[in-house]
């Protein structure tokens, strides 16, 4: 009962060693993706949503200002970020009254 209870232990404790190698990571990394599609992907999503009235721009990373970040392209040196109210302001100045 004892050599059954230590095979079983020994086991258990390999078993869980293995896991925790690097052997079981991902053998090729995840391609970058492009500012370009990355920006596409997030407009598409909020477009989804309903949301108008939106700018997403693509700024050097640490350059946000007071825009918010919604994501990052270009192997982390980039940033996209949403402002709101960009798309929707313009159309609304031609109905001003002149």
């Amino acid at each position: 009962m004892k050599t059954w209870i230590l095979v079983a232990t020994l086991v258990l404790a390999s078993a869980c060693a293995f896991a925790q190698t690097e052997q079981t990571a991902p053998a090729a990394p995840t391609a970058r993706k492009s500012c370009e599609d990355l920006k596409a992907e997030i407009a598409k999503k909020l477009d989804a949503k309903g949301v108008v009235g939106y700018t997403l721009d693509i700024v050097d990373k640490g350059k946000e200002g007071d825009a918010k970040v919604v994501g990052s392209c270009d192997g982390g040196t980039k940033s996209i970020t949403y402002t709101r109210g960009g798309a929707a302001s313009a159309p609304a100045d031609d109905k001003k009254p002149q």
